[in-house]
């Protein structure tokens, strides 16, 4: 088979308004993603220490919130494996609902939720138990959302496509920040914690209902339609997750390596600087949303950009940049916070998500040009989810321990920095994939 014809067989006829509402689903699902886990993150570092989790030092009451915050986390490689499985086996498409309905659910019920002072310890029971239906449904989202615009979009346009929905992420992110900072200009502090915080997590319905409407009207790819139908006439299909696991470990680590960096710094400048700039560096906390919602806007148009870089270069020149772009940034990052200056503050966060989108706008395109159709969506899942484990989960945690220990910003930029090392080697030893046809991976697997 060709080059042209495969092209021709991987980008099948769907109109550009088609394109569109699959685009306008997969953005607004990753927005309800972002927004109910960022917020999560941000009510970890400002409220949950205080109404949940009660401590008589507040460095604990804090440790003790990004505890539960760590959970979503460790749920997400267990929904990763589950979607990614039945995505693979009967469609991307019905997981995706599931998934945001499952997201914005839990998000919606965390608004509802008594305090430690009405119910005790069962309410830090009920939020952590919140929090793991979290990040099981947040698990299965990242790889089906993508897939939805990559298996439809020619390769030379593939990182641009791509990184549309990617741009979600700061979306929500911008969203949930934004929220945040009118309350905090708006309430005093004891009014946020009274009810003030319960607002931002009942407004996810908004986006579920939206996001609901839109995903419904979407079909998957013809390209999966087509494996899927291949797959069935086969007498027996072994699972996704272990063809994966034996057949494709190479690139399991590739992606694991360009996931590295991006998730680490991601946590470290949206959640660990809640605590940094606020608790230690003095900034009023509406200083820090307002530069996280400034940063989040620059990202909307950043992570397109990289994204469609990523199409002119390679995937491996901008994600390269990322990671040594951030090891640079990072020792910037801190010392800007230090100076207490709001446009400093305001320039260190801008700074650190520039690098970041060019970390994540070609992460999409990377991730679904490693693995075959009919594995693509679990490959996809467990690469990014595993690893998410290891770097989100743990990372602000760290952060916190490291700042407690040392007293010192110092010890985290060296944490950051040699993640940054880890993805230059990895990405730096994966093959270039810019060009890749997914329909000719479809083609020759098995």
């Amino acid at each position: 088979m060709s080059s042209n014809s495969t092209t021709a067989n991987q980008a099948p006829p769907t109109s550009r308004r088609g394109l569109a509402r699959v685009v306008a689903s997969s953005t607004t699902g990753m927005a309800l993603e972002a927004y109910d886990f960022l917020l999560y993150g941000s009510a970890a570092a400002l409220v949950f220490n205080k109404l949940f989790f009660p401590a008589e030092d507040p460095i604990v009451g804090t440790l003790l919130a990004f505890l539960s915050y760590a959970l979503g986390f460790f749920a997400r490689p267990i929904g990763g494996l589950v979607f990614g499985h039945f995505g693979d086996r009967i469609g991307r498409k019905p997981l995706l609902i599931i998934s945001l309905v499952l997201m914005g659910g839990a998000t919606f019920a965390i608004g509802l939720l008594p305090t430690y002072a009405a119910i005790g310890v069962w309410s830090a029971i009920a939020l952590s138990a919140l929090r793991l239906i979290q990040g099981f449904a947040l698990g299965g989202e990242w790889g089906g959302a993508m897939l939805l615009v990559a298996e439809r979009v020619p390769a030379r346009r593939r990182g641009a496509w791509t990184s549309l929905p990617e741009a979600g992420i700061p979306l929500g992110n911008l969203i949930a920040t934004g929220v945040l900072a009118v309350l905090a200009a708006t309430l005093d502090d004891d009014a946020f914690l009274d009810w003030g915080w319960r607002i931002p997590f009942l407004l996810s319905a908004v986006l579920l209902v939206v996001g609901y409407w839109i995903r419904s009207k979407v079909e998957d790819a013809p390209l999966f339609v087509e494996a899927h139908e291949q797959a069935e006439k086969a007498v027996a299909e072994e699972a996704p997750a272990r063809t994966v696991l034996r057949e494709h470990r190479r690139e399991l680590a590739a992606c694991a390596s360009a996931r590295l960096t991006e998730n680490i710094v991601y946590y470290v400048l949206t959640a660990f600087i809640l605590v940094y700039a606020v608790e230690r560096s003095g900034v009023d906390k509406s200083v820090v949303l307002n530069a996280l919602v400034l940063a989040n806007v620059i990202q909307l148009v950043a992570t397109p950009f990289f994204g469609a870089l990523s199409d002119k270069l390679g995937r491996r020149p901008v994600l390269l940049g990322g990671a040594i772009g951030t090891a640079v940034w990072i020792w910037i990052f801190f010392w800007l916070l230090d100076t207490g200056s709001s446009p400093l503050v305001f320039l260190a966060m801008v700074g650190g998500l520039i690098f970041h989108s060019a970390l994540y706008g070609p992460q999409a395109a990377f991730f679904a040009e490693q693995f075959p159709t009919r594995v693509r969506y679990t490959g996809m899942s467990i690469s990014a989810q595993v690893t998410t484990v290891i770097g989100g989960a743990i990372a602000p945690l760290i952060a916190i321990a490291l700042l407690g220990a040392f007293d010192s910003s110092i010890p985290v930029a060296i944490y950051v920095v040699t993640v940054a090392v880890i993805t230059t080697i990895g990405v730096g030893l994966a093959k270039e994939t810019h060009r890749r046809d997914l329909a000719t991976m479809h083609d020759t697997a098995g």
